[in-house]
């Protein structure tokens, strides 16, 4: 079972997308901000992450510099509720970018995607 990690501010958000996923066979892991989010990755190692761009404390363009710096291969996936953030430079170290919807279908494919391009590391 492919492991999640989930990060967003919003509590509605992650709520959404935990049941969405789990339902689709997931086992999901949610912050609520990026505080802890190296720590998370280390200790949990998520096959994918699913990144929040704006949030109230952190921004997810930095964050996704930091994982990047440590864990290179952990495919990501950037959402937001803004599509301008696609011109982002910081931007293009993700590997997938969804703009935020309540149909739940574009960040499924996605996500898919990324675990079939994941090289497995057992």
């Amino acid at each position: 079972m492919a492991k999640i990690l989930i990060v967003d501010d919003e509590e509605g958000i992650r709520m959404l997308y935990s049941m969405e996923l789990e339902d689709e066979g997931y086992q999901v892991i949610a912050l609520a901000d990026g505080r802890e989010l190296l720590e998370v990755v280390e200790r949990e190692q998520p096959d994918c992450l699913v990144l929040d761009i704006k949030m109230k404390e952190y921004s997810g363009l930095d964050l996704l510099q930091q994982i990047r710096k440590k864990h290179y291969d952990l495919p990501v996936i950037l959402n937001s509720a803004y599509s301008s953030f696609k011109v982002d430079l910081k931007a293009v170290a993700a590997d997938y970018y969804v703009v935020k919807s309540s149909d739940l279908t574009e960040l499924k494919e996605k996500l898919k995607a990324a675990l079939e391009t994941k090289i497995p590391t057992e």
